[in-house]
């Protein structure tokens, strides 16, 4: 095995290893996938500057997410399918955010269950919801969030339909997935995925299989979850929803300072600016770009923090500096479960940690409650929140 210094490196191991169709489900965007690429080429436009003879021997990434003590400002995202880039793939990826000491998100459209990640760890996770047209099936998933203890909430506000994605569509990835004849020749030549996946009995969404009535096998499923995306969906539904859960709720994929400052009157605790990894509006800005705005309108009133695009501890670092009080990271921790199962995730916030810290060390600072816009070059209203 090639030795492993960067993100990159767990990304070329991770497409060796996962069957085609979902490195592609992961790999892709909507459209042409203008969004998706350039929510991680912003940050290459983002300069810092650089410091030097300043005390940096002692350093801190050490902060606060939700109100709980993180080791660096980053969570978990949600992610669906994340059970089938692995074996029990959001187990392993919860025990090795919790060994490194920041949060992990369960998606609702994840393959192991509420149930399975909380029997799997010892310490709360977050778990994120899509409303659907059962606001039945909606409330008793958000009850299981709150058996399960989860500390937060996250509601994802930016599904009310779908994106065309070109790649799932051809590889015939639906909810559930329906592999081709290709795309199973293609899972033999990945022994390692193949065998994982023979080994778990998750193989389905168990969020939904057995909690919903009359869904029992594949094409049931597959035929309840084609009508559920909520066109309707608005600001009152999140007034029911936080009434319901009672706890931190956290609104994901508000890119609009307009829909920010609806958001802060609707009780939201926190907002994280995210396009969705770019598979939703093709054309819409990088999130990075979208986020000054964001804490330019709300930043005073609530926490912001920003999704999409990162695949380095620099790239966490400039978003904090645009004013960011933390990012979650999707993509770049699936490649290192792809890659390495639970190891892997360790790997990629291994990887993240240490040039997050090298940055910050770089541009003089040594506790990452310090960086702000001054550690930009050039910065201008243009790039950073005022």
């Amino acid at each position: 095995m090639p030795k492993i210094t960067c993100i990159d490196d767990l990304h070329a191991l991770y497409k060796q290893r996962v069957p085609q169709m979902f490195y592609d489900y992961v790999e892709s965007g909507s459209w042409t996938e203008s969004t998706f690429r350039d929510n991680q080429q912003a940050f290459e436009k983002i300069k810092l500057r650089q410091r030097v003879l300043v005390n940096i021997a002692e350093r801190s990434l050490a902060c606060h997410m939700m109100g709980q003590p993180v080791s660096m400002p980053v969570a978990l995202a949600p992610t669906g399918l994340t059970g089938m880039q692995h074996a029990d793939g959001e187990i392993l990826a919860a025990r090795a955010a919790e060994k490194f000491g920041v949060p992990f998100c369960l998606s609702t459209m994840s393959i192991c269950s509420i149930e399975d990640v909380a029997a799997s760890v010892s310490k709360p996770f977050w778990f994120q919801l899509y409303m659907m047209r059962d606001r039945d099936y909606i409330a008793r998933l958000i009850q299981r969030a709150r058996a399960a203890e989860c500390s937060a909430l996250v509601l994802t506000v930016d599904l009310q339909i779908m994106g065309r994605r070109h790649k799932d569509i051809k590889n015939g990835l639906s909810t559930p997935p329906k592999p081709t004849f290709k795309n199973i020749v293609n899972m033999a030549t990945k022994p390692r995925w193949a065998m994982g996946m023979l080994r778990t009995p998750r193989r389905s969404f168990g969020n939904v299989v057995g909690h919903v009535s009359g869904i029992d096998n594949m094409d049931s499923l597959s035929a309840w979850s084609a009508n559920q995306l909520d066109p309707t969906l608005t600001w009152d539904d999140v007034k029911w929803v936080k009434d319901l859960w009672g706890g931190p709720l956290i609104l994901k994929g508000i890119m609009d300072p307009e829909d920010a400052r609806l958001a802060v009157a609707s009780g939201a605790d926190a907002l994280i600016v995210s396009n969705h990894g770019g598979r939703q509006l093709d054309g819409a800005p990088a999130s990075i770009d979208a986020l000054p705005a964001v804490i330019a309108a709300v930043g005073k009133d609530i926490d912001i923090w920003m999704d999409g695009g990162i695949r380095s501890g620099q790239d966490v670092f400039k978003a904090m500096a645009l004013g960011a009080k933390g990012t979650l990271i999707g993509r770049a921790f699936l490649y290192g479960l792809g890659a390495l199962g639970e190891a892997g995730v360790t790997e990629c916030l291994q990887i993240i940690y240490n040039e997050l810290d090298l940055t910050m060390a770089f541009c003089g600072l040594d506790d990452i409650n310090n960086v702000d816009h001054r550690v930009l070059w050039r910065s201008g209203p243009e790039v950073r929140a005022k």
